[in-house]
């Protein structure tokens, strides 16, 4: 009874040295322990700020901010109509698409139509001035079968046929969406089988969890996976997209290429009287040097 009293004291002992917030808080036990939490549902960039203030739920396979944990509602009720408000939409899917000007119209018309509003080539979005908003539906099949709304973005003309669109629509939405394009613009071959970025394998990871949860901070620093081991890569993908698939296709006739960017071009909404006043001094122009 005696020793195994002694082994109790002793096990708590080395518990105590794992929880020491010091080791917990080194950089590289954080990111082992992030993507270990994002097997299942992917965080955005500012999901530390949320989780800190915010009731999160688990949607579309992500980790979202849903309630304040605070009575906050007249604080950002008087943000929006006084000041400025900031929201991160990251969750919403990014669709690029690339190549020649008339083809992409060409093909693009067949899921939208002009009963319903704006189109892919109304002037002003056509530019790149402005965001539009449409209905999208199956390919040829307006008034039925609608997909859902989505947004775009041109790229502005750079002088060439060539040009490049953004297409933003709700996580539910993206598969649907995604098929409907790919089949439009015949892209069935992948651009890119290989993944373009590193990913951690998942043995490497659970090494990695394994040295932070068993050893404390003094011993992991003697220890030899401890010297060995390299801060974990940021998770590829999202909650729609899995990270060992390709996405990125081309069509073999016309050189169209569909991108999945989600997750990989960030999008923030502002709302506000002064929303023009922060984004012009938080950005500053780049000097734009010619050759």
């Amino acid at each position: 009874s005696e020793k195994q009293a002694e082994k109790a004291v002793h096990q708590k002992k080395e518990q105590s040295k794992t929880k020491c917030r010091k080791a917990r808080r080194r950089h590289i036990n954080l990111v082992a322990e992030f993507n270990h939490r994002q097997r299942k549902n992917i965080w955005l960039e500012t999901h530390i700020w949320h989780a800190k203030r915010f009731h999160m739920v688990k949607k579309w396979g992500y980790c979202l901010g849903n309630s304040p944990t605070e009575k906050s509602y007249r604080a950002c009720y008087r943000a929006m109509t006084k000041h400025c408000l900031l929201q991160d939409l990251s969750y919403y899917c990014c669709l690029e698409l690339k190549g020649k000007e008339n083809e992409l119209l060409k093909q693009l018309a067949r899921i939208c139509s002009i009963d319903t509003g704006l189109t892919f080539q109304e002037d002003s979005c056509l530019s790149g001035r402005f965001e539009g908003s449409l209905n999208l539906y199956r390919a040829d099949r307006y008034p039925e079968d609608m997909l859902g709304p989505a947004t775009f973005i041109w790229k502005p003309r750079d002088g060439s046929e060539n040009r490049q669109l953004w297409i933003w629509v709700h996580p539910a939405l993206k598969q649907d969406v995604l098929r409907e394009l790919k089949a439009i613009f015949q892209c069935s071959e992948p651009e890119e089988i290989c993944i373009t970025e590193p990913v951690t394998t998942s043995v490497q990871e659970e090494k990695q969890v394994e040295v932070v949860r068993s050893l404390g901070n003094k011993r992991k620093k003697e220890d030899k996976e401890g010297e060995k081991a390299v801060p974990l890569k940021k998770i590829i993908g999202d909650g729609t997209r899995d990270p060992f698939q390709s996405y990125s296709w081309i069509a073999q006739t016309t050189g169209i290429a569909i991108s999945d960017r989600s997750m990989e071009i960030l999008r923030y909404r502002l709302i506000g009287p002064l929303s023009h006043s922060v984004l012009t001094e938080t950005l500053k122009a780049a000097s734009v040097q010619t050759v």
